[in-house]
């Protein structure tokens, strides 16, 4: 059963400001476009104590994005509940493509009061941990990628060429290691490529090695 005192609070996040929006339960209330805020915690801790003056209980709605699930936490504790919604899920008109944060904020808080947005996991603490030590490998894969890339370009604009078959592995490392550049100048840039490479093989088994431990903890 509905609650007719809830608050539905819309906020458009973004990482030095959020815009809110709230909407009394009421399908005939105004939304009512509140303002903006600083991300800080004190900033958030204002806005609650303002719209707990107003009713209660109080449920926030925001879209999922690069500033993490932090604030999301720190709304979710009683009464109040953050429900954190995908982007490619919001209902949008159609030719509607001008983005302000009173446009973002107004209609969350809408479609939250309508029920018409669904929140996605949340995960703690702990499981997001784990998700970073995991996107933290990925970017060590790719940026492995690229050194390699180029190191390759260089080898290849030499016309130096590995005639063995694995392009990485021990025998392409001592063959690596005998490589003279033309110039004591591109000497200088094969090894620091070569250094880049070993570099990145090297910050990839620390990612790999903690995140074994971590899981497995």
């Amino acid at each position: 059963m509905r609650d007719s005192r809830t608050l539905s609070v819309g906020l458009d996040v973004h990482q030095e400001a959020i815009a809110v929006a709230y909407a009394r339960e009421a399908r005939d209330a105004e939304v009512v476009f509140w303002g903006r805020l600083g991300t800080r915690q004190s900033d958030i801790d204002t806005l609650i104590r303002t719209l707990t003056s107003k009713a209660k209980p109080l449920v926030f709605v925001y879209e999922a994005g690069p500033c993490g699930s932090w604030l999301a936490r720190a709304l979710s504790r009683q009464p109040r509940r953050c429900w954190v919604v995908a982007p490619s899920l919001v209902p949008k008109k159609a030719g509607d493509r001008v983005k302000t944060a009173r446009r973002d904020a107004t209609p969350l808080a809408r479609l939250r009061r309508s029920g018409d947005v669904t929140p996605v996991y949340v995960p703690a603490v702990e499981a997001e941990a784990i998700r970073d030590l995991a996107r933290a490998r990925a970017d060590a894969i790719r940026d492995r990628q690229a050194a390699k890339n180029r190191l390759k370009a260089f080898l290849l604009r030499q016309d130096i060429r590995y005639e063995g078959r694995a392009t990485w592995g021990p025998a392409p490392r001592r063959w690596r290691a005998a490589v003279v550049g033309p110039t004591p100048a591109q000497q200088i840039v094969f090894q620091e490529y070569v250094r880049a490479v070993a570099e990145h093989d090297e910050r990839l088994q620390r990612l790999e090695t903690e995140l074994r431990e971590q899981v497995q903890g």
